[in-house]
């Protein structure tokens, strides 16, 4: 099965591989650039990157060449198509050994909530432990396909954007964007380059990843997420084809941090950076500016991304978590990307079973599915401590993994991620 992060096409140069109408431009003096005769707009994205609306991204190109130096400009590439994971609901679940914690019907299903004994990262042994409680809410952006914000298990826990009115078609809250109550959709964007404030999932992989997460818990029905105290921020970044832009995912990053995300969860990536440094440089400045976390999958082609290369994984942000995939039975998943520079610590990834569109359930697999799992615990545990810094979270739950001789060698941390572990550690 061809996943998310993985099986890339080959690079080849055409005009399909970026945005032929928009340009990353790193400039000081904003004023220079909007007096460029190639641009229809300009519009600021953080610090000092814009990205510049034209009808000939070469021409503009040629046009800022000649300006003065310290002026920096780069493509807004394509991460390459490939295919999405299809949703699994007639496999074989692991089995459990012992029934969840959770009174949710299908709590039962998620073989990652099994001690680390068992192989799981010890989430219900972490919600029977005498640990701080929950206190604080925490903001959880999926930068994905999109969420599905009328599901059953979802809908409750959904981020609402407090200055918004629903649907009536203005922006009540004058932040540049038009009934974002639940986030936005940078696939659709209107004449001026605005996105849409509709992040309705059309695939099924931004609806799975965000259950894993923060499905509510309790509630009589489906699945339990991970975090007990979390809303779920929609950015619909990532089409059906998987085929992200960079202007996208930086416009999505910089949203979300500014609306309240202390953790940001991306299962999503690409096989090679053409030497741009906008997406790089806007999670430093969201770990710097908000306190916000990325938890990063490490990709599905088992490779090690220490000499080949992965992005956003192998960015070296401090407050970037990279995460690998492990089996119910203990082991790196097949597919899973290492690197014992690269890659921080592992988390259940196959055969997940998680919140599908539609009031539906079942099962992927993947990095894209440790990484939600791994932000799940991120968020419970930042939830309980509040006042930890992206690094120090970081730190934390790297220094409480469940160690294992099988990951030596392919990751920094040597273990698989343990909720009860780093509870138990604060």
């Amino acid at each position: 099965m061809k996943l998310l992060l993985g099986w890339m096409l080959l690079f080849s140069v055409s005009a399909t591989e970026y945005n032929p109408n928009r340009l990353l431009i790193k400039a000081d003096s904003p004023e220079l650039i909007k007096q460029l005769k190639n641009q229809k707009r300009i519009q600021h994205l953080f610090s000092n990157w814009y990205v510049a609306y034209t009808e000939d991204v070469i021409k503009l190109e040629s046009e800022l060449s000649v300006l003065k130096t310290g002026l920096i400009f780069e493509r807004d590439y394509r991460a390459q198509k490939k295919a999405l994971p299809k949703v699994e609901i007639s496999k074989t679940l692991p089995s459990t050994n012992n029934k969840s914690f959770f009174t949710d019907p299908k709590a039962d299903n998620v073989w990652s909530f099994r001690d680390a004994s068992d192989h799981g990262s010890s989430i219900d042994k972490a919600y029977q432990g005498n640990f701080a409680s929950a206190n604080e809410q925490i903001i959880v952006a999926v930068v994905d396909t999109g969420i599905d914000y009328n599901h059953e298990d979802l809908k409750d826990v959904m981020w609402s954007n407090p200055g918004e009115i629903p649907n009536n078609n203005i922006d009540d809250d004058n932040n540049g964007y038009v009934d974002d109550v639940h986030g936005i959709n940078t696939l659709k964007r209107d004449d001026q380059g605005i996105p849409s404030g509709d992040m309705m999932d059309t695939h099924s992989h931004g609806s799975h990843v965000s259950g894993t997460i923060g499905a509510a818990q309790n509630n009589g029905v489906g699945i339990a997420g991970i975090a007990s105290n979390v809303r779920l921020m929609g950015l619909r970044t990532v089409p059906n084809s998987g085929d992200e832009l960079d202007v996208d995912v930086v416009e999505s990053f910089i949203y979300a941090a500014k609306n309240g995300a202390r953790i940001i969860n991306c299962s999503f990536g690409k096989d090679r950076n053409e030497g741009g440094q906008a997406v790089k440089e806007a999670i430093d400045f969201i770990g710097k500016t908000y306190g916000t976390l990325v938890v990063a999958a490490a990709g599905n082609s088992s490779r090690d991304i220490d000499t080949r290369l992965t992005y956003p994984a192998s960015y070296t942000s401090t407050n970037l978590l990279v995460i690998g995939s492990t089996t119910s039975n203990g082991r790196m998943s097949y597919f899973s990307n290492y690197g014992s520079k690269s890659v921080d610590l592992a988390a259940p990834g196959s055969n997940i079973y998680s919140t599908t569109p539609g009031n539906s359930y079942g099962n992927m697999s993947g990095t894209s599915m440790a990484s939600p799992t791994a932000a799940g615990i991120a968020a419970e545990v930042l939830s309980r401590h509040p006042l930890l810094t992206p690094e120090e979270l970081k730190e934390v739950l790297m220094k409480t993994v469940t160690k294992s001789r099988r990951m030596r060698r392919s990751m920094a941390s040597q273990g698989r991620i343990d909720l009860f572990n780093a509870l138990n550690s604060l």
